[in-house]
C-alpha cells in the first residue's frame, strides 16, 4: 500500500518559502528502509523535559525545527509554565538533540514517535506547538490522531506543497493500471476505479480542533495562496502575524510569541 504521509518532505531551515512542503500524494516507501528489508520503522524513546503543572489543564508540547533541539524552547517553556500553571513538555525529535538516531526519518515516523510518547506521559489531549519541521509533524499528528491534540499551533509553516513538483505522472500511471471488466455497469465500474485508485490518491480528513497559524511578519514561508488549503485541512484555523519576526519567531520576538500562545489558550 502506498502511503501519502511518505510524501511529506523534511524542510531545510532558512531556504525560503519553497523549502518546507508536504504533499498529499503518496510515494512508495523504500523497500530497504533502515536496512531491515522493508520492515515497518518503530517509534523511538524520545528525549524530553517535562515541567510540572496543573494536571487538570491540557499540557503544552513544543516541537522544534530541523537541526534544532528541545533546548530551543527552554526559556519560553519555563515562562509559559510559570504564567499559565500548565505542564510544559519539550521534546527532541529522532536524530536530534539527545534522542536516539535512526536511518528512518519521515513525518510519518516522527508522528508515530509522539503517538507513543504522549499517552505514556499522560499528557493527552494536549496543546501541540510546532515550529517549521515540528509544525509539519504537529499537523500530521493532529490529522492522524485528533483525539490526542486539544489544539494546534503551527509556527511559520503551512501544509501546502509549494515546490512545484508535479505528481501528474503518478496519477496517469495509476489510472492506466485500473483493471475493470467491460461488461460491468458504469456505477459499479466507478466504484471499482475509486477502490483501485485509493492507494494512490488518499482522501485526507480534516482536523476540527482550534488551530493557530502563527506567522513571522518578515518571513515568506506561508504565502496567502496557501490559505485555502489550510482552511480545508484545518477549518477552525486562525492566522496571526508577529511583526518584525522572521522564520524563527520564538527567537526574534520571544515575548510576542509567548503572548500569542497565551492568547490562543484562553
Amino acid at each position: 500500500m502506498l502511503r501519502w504521509t511518505r510524501a511529506w518532505r523534511l524542510p531545510r531551515e532558512g531556504l525560503g518559502p519553497h523549502g518546507p512542503s508536504f504533499a498529499r500524494v503518496p510515494v512508495a516507501p523504500s523497500s530497504s528502509s533502515g536496512g531491515r528489508g522493508g520492515a515497518e520503522p518503530r517509534p523511538l524513546p524520545l528525549s524530553y523535559r517535562l515541567l510540572d503543572g496543573e494536571a487538570a489543564l491540557p499540557a503544552v508540547v513544543f516541537l522544534h525545527g530541523l537541526f534544532g533541539s528541545k533546548t530551543n524552547f527552554n526559556s519560553i517553556a519555563k515562562i509559559l509554565a510559570q504564567q499559565t500553571g500548565r505542564r510544559v513538555l519539550t521534546v527532541d525529535a529522532r536524530n536530534h538533540g539527545d534522542s536516539p538516531h535512526s536511518p528512518d526519518m519521515s513525518y510519518e515516523i516522527m508522528s508515530q514517535d509522539l503517538q507513543d510518547l504522549l499517552p505514556q506521559l499522560g499528557l493527552v489531549p494536549c496543546v501541540v506547538v510546532g515550529h517549521s519541521m515540528g509544525g509539519k509533524t504537529a499537523m500530521l499528528l493532529a490529522l492522524q490522531r485528533p483525539e490526542l491534540v486539544e489544539r494546534l499551533i503551527a509556527v511559520d509553516i503551512s501544509p501546502v506543497e509549494s515546490t512545484g513538483v508535479s505528481h501528474f505522472a503518478t496519477y496517469v500511471a495509476a489510472m492506466r493500471a485500473i483493471n475493470i471488466a467491460d461488461e460491468l455497469p458504469r456505477s459499479r465500474a466507478r466504484k471499482l476505479a475509486d477502490e483501485q485508485l485509493s492507494s494512490v490518491i488518499q482522501r485526507q480528513e480534516s482536523y476540527l480542533g482550534p488551530t493557530l497559524f502563527l506567522l513571522g511578519g518578515n518571513s515568506q514561508f506561508v504565502h496567502p495562496s496557501h490559505h485555502p488549503e489550510i482552511m480545508r485541512l484545518f477549518p477552525r484555523a486562525q492566522m496571526q502575524t508577529v511583526p518584525n519576526a522572521g522564520h524563527w519567531i520564538h527567537a526574534d520576538r520571544p515575548q510576542d510569541f509567548i503572548a500569542a500562545i497565551r492568547g490562543f489558550l484562553v
